[in-house]
Order: structure tokens, then sequence, then C-alpha cells
């Protein structure tokens, strides 16, 4: 069977530890959190500082497709699992 988005597969190993991370949230008073709840919180986990940084950077910028005046509904807030990064 062939992949119909082979642009969306993983070609790696997926890395052992992966201490680095971005905290994705809702910012207080957002609508959507009628939905999904006041608590709501997405973790993303990256093996390297610099490849957290990147993606927070990607994540948290105006995208093309903004309209003027609109903002991001999101929060982000770099983390670290400070075991596993000691570990290294």
């Amino acid at each position: 069977m062939s992949i119909a988005n082979e642009h969306n597969l993983h070609l790696g190993p997926v890395p052992a530890a992966r201490p680095y991370g971005i905290r994705v949230h809702l910012r207080r008073g957002d609508p959507f959190s009628l939905l999904v709840g006041n608590d709501w919180q997405k973790m993303h986990w990256f093996a390297t500082a610099p490849e957290r940084d990147a993606a927070l950077a990607d994540m948290s910028r105006r995208h093309e497709y903004s309209r003027t005046g609109d903002e991001p509904a999101m929060s982000f807030e770099k983390i670290e699992r400070v075991a596993e990064s000691r570990a290294r």
C-alpha cells in the first residue's frame, strides 16, 4: 500500500530523550475554552533546545493568512524536563 502524503512521515528514529518542550495553552477569556475547558493545554517535546526554539518561532509567528488585527489565541511557554536534560 502506498503512502498518500510521504512528506508527513518521520524518517528517523525517535530520540530516546526529549527534554525540551513547548506548553501551548489558551489565553484567559478565549471563547474556545468553552469547548475544551479552561485548563486545556498541549505539550510538544524535542530532543534539543535549538530544535524546540525553531518550532516555537514557527508556532508563534504571524501567519501569512492572518487578517490585519488578528491576534494569536494561544500562549506558548518554553519548558524543560530537568532530570532528562541533566542526564545527557
